[in-house]
């Protein structure tokens, strides 16, 4: 069997920004993290400017463009306001996610489908501007199709209800989400999209989506963030990365 290619790690750094913006202040300070990270080996730093900026602040993207040698993955939501921010930093990569101003996380993947054309006009200036476009998307053979025909060069599948269904104990529903996205990486690559996945991954859930051919990126941040409390970022890094050799090998 053929050798599959090193599993990237991207870093997302929001909610070192939610710590420091729950008291106000400097610390802890995102960039800080975002160097250790790069230091400790990331592929690439993942950060969500948010409409609302609950974490991740103006300054900090600036900050981000400044002090990385990784890449930045920068998420955003399809507005007008987000695009401006993207086209005049360009970033390596733009992720673009669903966002409400209620939620918590991003809840679900976007809709691309029922928006392709109004997503092809807005990612089209973001690609002629040299940044990578990468979609955020639910494991769903409809939604792979549209992002491929809007132009978008990568998906990235929510891992979200594979992770809850497993931490919940409910292993017949995680499995079942599981075969999802390890048959719609396939789907994707096969279409020549670059395929990415993220959200909720951990320790115990990693390893079975480490392990799909197909996939070149796994971006990882919350459960990190927070084993960073207790181990520091850079061992819970090496953990992480760790666990993704391991199942891929």
């Amino acid at each position: 069997m053929a050798k599959l290619e090193k599993l990237r790690l991207g870093v997302n750094i929001d909610h070192v920004a939610t710590v420091r913006n729950a008291r106000g202040g400097n610390t802890p300070d995102p960039l800080r993290a975002a160097q250790i990270a790069q230091d400790a080996g990331a592929d690439g730093i993942t950060a969500h400017l948010r409409e609302d900026r609950r974490h991740i602040s103006d300054a900090d993207i600036e900050g981000l463009m400044d002090v990385l040698t990784v890449p930045l993955n920068f998420e955003m939501a399809a507005t007008d306001e987000m695009q401006k921010i993207a086209l005049r930093h360009k970033p390596h990569a733009v992720c673009i996610v669903p966002e409400k101003r209620e939620e918590r996380t991003t809840e679900g993947g976007l809709e691309v489908a029922r928006e392709e054309n109004r997503l092809a006009h807005f990612i089209a200036p973001l690609r002629e501007a040299g940044s990578r476009v990468s979609l955020f998307i639910a494991a769903d053979q409809r939604q792979v199709e549209a992002s491929h025909r809007i132009g978008a060069q990568v998906v990235e599948l929510h891992s979200g209800a594979y992770c809850d269904a497993f931490h919940e104990g409910r292993f017949d529903e995680a499995e079942a989400e599981l075969v999802k996205l390890r048959e719609m990486t396939a789907f994707g690559h096969d279409l020549g999209l670059e395929m990415h996945v993220g959200h909720g991954l951990t320790y115990e859930t990693v390893s079975p989506v480490a392990a799909f051919p197909n996939v070149r990126e796994l971006n990882i941040g919350h459960f990190l963030i927070g084993e960073a409390i207790f181990l520091g970022l850079a061992p819970a890094m090496a953990e992480m990365r760790r666990l993704m050799d391991e199942a891929r090998a």
